[in-house]
Parts: C-alpha cells; sequence; structure tokens
C-alpha cells in the first residue's frame, strides 16, 4: 500500500529545486511516474514529498546544437523520441534502444530523464529488501533466485543490473547531462551517473537528492554509425535479458573506431574498451563479431541461474556491431 506523501508541482527549476532540497532527502522526483509510482506502490521508495517535473516549461523540448549535435530534454517522452526526425537520422541506436520499450503506456508518459534515473528492476529492491538485498549477513541474491542478476560488476555486494534501455547508446554516443542543483548547473557524461553501491544505504546515481537532471546532451555524430540490440524472453513488454550497443567510425567496410557498451548485464551500463580496440582496422563481418562477442564476456561472473546471459550478451555485442555498420543479421 502507497504511504501518504505531499504533492508539490513547481513552476520553475529552481522552485522544484528549493522543495527538493527543504524536504532534506524525503523527496522524490516526478517526471513520467512510470517508475516512480510502481516503485512507490511497491514500498521500495516511500518519498514525503513527490516534485512533479510536470509544470516546468523548456525541458520538453529537442534541439540542436550549431556543431551538430542534439539536445534532448529531460521531459522527451519516449514517444517524441521515436517521432522526431533529427534523432532518427543522427541516432539510430537510440531510436533502436526506444522502440525496445513496447508499452504503449510507457513510451506516452515515459521521460528520457526518468528512463535514465529509474531504479533497479530487482524483485528483492523492489520487495522492500533494499538495493543490495542481504538479510544477516547473507546475500539474498546470491543464495535465492538470480536468473536476471548481473555477470559483470557483481564482485562486490551489488547484483542487480542497471534497468535504462537508452543508457548503453548514450554512453557510447560519449553523451552528457545537464543537471541542476542549488550550486547551479553542472555537466556529467552519462557514463558517471551511474556508479555500484558498496554499502546498503549507498545509491547507484551520481546525483544528489536536490539536483534535477535537466537534459542530454548528445555531441555530434557525423560519420558515425550507431546501433542497439537486445534480447528478450518475448518481444513484447519484457525487459531486456541482454543488451549492447555500438558506435563505430567505418573506412569503408574496415571498422576504424569502435565504442562498445553491454546494458542489463551489471550495475552500470558496462563498457567494453578492450572490444574497440580489438576492432580497429577489423572488416565488420560475422567472424569478427563473434571473436569480439567472445572477448566482451571476459571476466564474467555468473550467478546459480544466469549463465545463459552470457551467451546472450555474446549475440547482442556481435549484432550490434553488425547493425552499426549496415549488414544483414541471420
Amino acid at each position: 500500500m502507497m504511504r501518504p506523501f505531499e504533492y508539490a508541482r513547481p513552476a520553475s527549476l529552481e522552485e522544484a529545486i528549493e522543495l527538493l532540497r527543504a524536504a532534506r532527502g524525503e523527496a522524490a522526483i516526478l517526471a513520467g511516474g512510470t517508475d516512480l509510482l510502481s516503485a512507490m506502490k511497491d514500498g521500495a521508495m516511500t518519498p514525503a514529498r513527490v516534485v512533479s517535473l510536470d509544470g516546468i516549461p523548456d525541458l520538453g523540448d529537442i534541439g540542436e546544437t550549431a556543431g551538430g549535435g542534439l539536445v534532448i530534454g529531460a521531459r522527451v517522452t519516449i514517444a517524441q523520441l521515436l517521432a522526431d526526425a533529427r534523432v532518427a537520422a543522427a541516432c539510430p541506436g537510440l531510436v533502436q534502444a526506444a522502440a525496445g520499450i513496447k508499452s504503449p503506456q510507457i513510451r506516452n508518459r515515459g521521460t528520457v530523464g526518468g528512463e535514465l534515473c529509474q531504479r533497479p528492476r530487482c524483485w528483492y529492491f523492489r520487495g522492500g529488501h533494499g538495493l543490495l538485498a542481504w538479510r544477516d549477513g547473507r546475500s539474498m541474491v546470491i543464495e535465492g533466485d538470480n536468473r536476471y542478476h548481473a555477470i559483470l560488476g557483481n564482485d562486490g555486494p551489488a547484483a542487480f543490473v542497471n534497468a535504462s534501455s537508452l543508457a548503453p547508446v548514450l554512453v557510447a554516443l560519449d553523451a552528457e547531462l545537464s543537471i541542476h542543483g542549488p550550486a547551479g548547473e553542472r555537466r556529467l557524461p552519462v557514463e558517471k551517473l551511474y556508479r555500484i553501491p558498496r554499502r546498503e544505504g549507498e545509491r547507484e546515481l551520481n546525483l544528489a537528492r536536490d539536483e534535477v537532471v535537466t537534459a542530454v546532451h548528445v555531441p555530434p555524430t557525423a560519420g558515425r554509425r550507431s546501433a542497439t540490440y537486445e534480447v528478450r524472453h518475448r518481444t513484447s513488454l519484457d525487459w531486456p535479458l541482454a543488451a549492447a550497443a555500438a558506435v563505430l567510425e567505418m573506412d569503408g567496410d574496415v571498422i576504424r573506431t569502435a565504442r562498445i557498451v553491454l546494458g542489463h548485464v551489471a550495475p552500470v551500463p558496462w563498457p567494453a574498451p578492450a572490444v574497440g580496440l580489438f576492432l580497429h582496422g577489423k572488416p565488420a563481418v560475422p567472424q569478427v563479431g563473434e571473436v569480439a562477442g567472445r572477448q566482451a564476456v571476459e571476466g564474467t561472473r555468473a550467478l546459480s541461474r544466469n549463465d545463459y546471459k552470457i551467451r546472450l550478451a555474446r549475440v547482442a555485442v556481435k549484432r550490434a556491431i553488425l547493425l552499426a555498420a549496415g549488414e544483414e543479421i541471420a
């Protein structure tokens, strides 16, 4: 049952930040609400104050920079992202990631900022057992049902997976966030938004409780090709079991530079820099993709019920590379 809370709908960013600051860590930001409200119903989040961004202008726009980059407001919906021709032309991998969000309700209400900042979908966390899900000095994840948990970045107590579908490709594109707080605006690479907590009480986001993500800045993509490939149980409303984003620069059929980032397999979007180095100077062919996929999962630590995710991640990397290069996928 959802606990009582105070609802605020500020008319400006400054007012929103002050409402968050005055709540002393007991407030939550409401964007589309598709994640927050379900977390509150589950009891995983119990804010005393909910601060809506609906009344703040200029957060729901998509614009272009003078250099050819994109500025995507944090309150832009997934449906807006899918419908924008500029995004489709500059960042096909971002559109593919957004298209993986199949629910019409989430597409129309869910926002880019909310999608990036959503809390883990781990059922132990959603069941009220905390982000690390430890009880009596023992990990509920390690000893329990861990079929959807992390295979990378889980050498410490955290075994949840980052839930964002947009983050891997934005990390691969070197995108940055505008974040506003009491001290003004700061810029943060999307990759740096996420962290792996080491003890209960630590957050998985490098975001103060009185800060608001206001926009995503995608640098110019001329000469770069992007793609996202996700693997699911079904193609309907499931979250991905594994995903990969690839951003390539090509010289004909040869890969000149590559950035590969895995999703849904670690507590953070997981870059694979060694794969990028391997791909340099290689042709974008299935055999090269196979080797890249194997390299991407080196160092995995499967749990008792999720070793299948290693194979899925390997396939996702291979197919993301081929998609980005414009190759056919069998």
